[in-house]
């Protein structure tokens, strides 16, 4: 998986695909990465996809309540974003061994 904890990502597809701004403008959404959960192949990204969770009162919350928290995504419907070109981008690995970093396809700009 090409995605890791910490990056800067834009959601490339779903209902959270673009954000819209007071004047009506659109532009994609981006996030930073939480969480990676490679075994089911998802992201958690930063305010996207947020669903509403219901909590049982218990003896710490009495009274209970509804919260929003970040579900997952899948990583095929995210990809990292560039800031030097400003556009999400495709990655690619560059190096051998130790020295191997991701590297856009695009403008050359590496990534830690």
């Amino acid at each position: 998986m090409k995605i890791k904890t910490g990056d800067t990502v834009a959601i490339i597809a779903g209902k959270n695909k673009f954000t819209v701004d007071k004047k009506g403008n659109k532009s994609i959404t981006t996030g930073k990465v939480i969480r990676v959960i490679p075994s089911e192949n998802k992201v958690v990204v930063e305010g996207v996809n947020l669903v509403k969770k219901h909590l049982k009162p218990t003896q710490q919350n009495q009274s209970g309540s509804i919260v929003e928290v970040e579900a997952p995504i899948h990583v095929s419907n995210v990809m990292l974003w560039d800031p030097k070109v400003k556009r999400p981008v495709r990655v690619k690995y560059v190096g051998e061994g130790k020295n191997k970093v991701r590297q856009s396809v695009k403008s050359d700009h590496q990534f830690k």
